[in-house]
């Protein structure tokens, strides 16, 4: 089998971190959309979340990622003891993730589960794929929120679906594929089908943000829900 080669060069990020919250345990933050979450092995991907972090939070890592071309909510643990006990809420699912999207079209359901098993195929990288042989148990949820028309650049107006989706496990790509499953990409997706609408190729980014974050401290006990608006 060949080796993979990632060749994706992220261009500059000129946007900032915002902290959401911080304490001595852990941070919360609003990641930008076209920041990596970790820094990649080419060194023209040094610029991630992580990088930024660690020059003001030494110690600091990360818990779980976002997707380069996805804004929104992220939990950091300011040491290993820390990361240990969230990583684990999120192994057993106790962290609630929600998300905003814009899904290409006008999706028909007005709610619904998608239930479809997610596998590598190095044949396709960096994609994923839905396979029911290979796939690990992928589940997400979606709520359809509303119709709207986006505006692009040059006056163009594009039908998109503005839902809510919870998955309900953790795999790469998860969402985006599972959308593209349905039958209705998110907008502004590249590997996933969210370019293939007439417009849709403009669009200045994934419209794919993570709006909320629910999870209990691992020291204090406090449930914590954290949300950031979405900005699209």
């Amino acid at each position: 089998m060949s080796a993979i080669v990632d060749t994706f060069i992220a261009p500059p990020c000129t946007d900032s971190i915002e902290i959401l919250y911080q304490d001595e345990h852990l941070l919360l933050i609003n990641k930008p959309a076209g920041l990596l979450s970790l820094s990649g092995k080419n060194p023209q991907n040094l610029d991630s979340v992580h990088y930024r972090l660690v020059k003001e939070f030494p110690g600091c890592t990360l818990v779980h990622r976002l997707d380069f071309g996805t804004s929104g909510v992220m939990v950091v643990a300011r040491n290993k003891a820390i990361n240990a006990a969230l990583s684990q809420q999120f192994s057993q699912r106790l962290v609630t993730k929600q998300y905003e999207a814009l899904l290409c079209g006008y999706l028909k359901q007005s709610e619904g589960i998608i239930d479809a098993p997610i596998a590598k195929d190095p044949a396709l990288f960096p994609r994923m794929s839905v396979c029911a042989v290979k796939g690990k148990v992928s589940r997400s949820v979606y709520r359809l929120l509303g119709y709207e028309t986006y505006p692009l650049a040059d006056g163009t107006l594009l039908p998109v679906s503005r839902v809510r989706l919870l998955p309900e496990t953790g795999r790469t790509h998860q969402l985006r594929i599972h959308c593209q499953h349905l039958g209705f990409p998110i907008a502004g997706c590249d590997l996933y089908g969210g370019r293939e609408q007439p417009g849709s190729d403009r669009l200045p980014r994934l419209m794919l943000h993570a709006s909320q974050l629910h999870f209990t401290h691992p020291v204090t006990g406090r449930v914590v829900d954290a949300g950031s608006h979405c900005p699209f």
